[in-house]
């Protein structure tokens, strides 16, 4: 399973490098996507961009793996307004089904799942509870040592 968990985060880190790659590679289908509301649209392209390249090869860098998964799941929620316009307007899109339009807004979250379980070693729902209660990452998906016992996530919500 350990190995499936690594090729999962080398296939989504990878994948995120190659998209990012693509924004300065061919900007303009992404310019074409922002929401009319957002300004700049050419520099938010380059942005997010950037943040694919950066996010997705700091996934591949144990030390950083945790964070950068964090960072592409922020990254996900704050694209998603693209991806909504563009079901949203399909008219603007006429070279893409209106149901491939209306299908990418699940994948955004299959996309955000992905990345919340591969945010550590140990894979998926793996958190402790600390005193007040509150939900934390177990310390080895911080990079700290300690010894609170890891509870899936699952048990809290039984």
């Amino acid at each position: 399973m350990k190995t499936f968990r690594v090729a999962m985060k080398w296939l989504f880190g990878l994948a995120f490098v190659a998209a990012g790659a693509n924004h300065f590679r061919m900007p303009d289908p992404y310019v074409a996507i922002m929401p009319p509301y957002l300004p700049w649209p050419l520099l938010l392209v380059y942005l997010s961009g950037a943040a694919e390249v950066l996010l997705g090869a700091l996934l591949l860098v144990p030390r950083f793996q945790f964070w950068a998964a964090w960072g592409l799941i922020a990254l996900l929620v704050a694209v998603f307004p693209a991806n909504l316009h563009m079901a949203l307007n399909p008219e603007l899109f006429p070279t893409i089904p209106p149901t491939v339009l209306w299908l990418r807004l699940p994948f955004q979250g299959v996309l955000i799942a992905w990345a919340y379980c591969i945010r550590s070693a140990t894979g998926c729902g793996r958190v402790r509870k600390t005193a007040t209660g509150a939900l934390t990452p177990a310390p080895r998906e911080l990079g700290l040592r300690g010894n609170a016992p890891d509870i899936p996530i699952a048990a809290y919500f039984l």
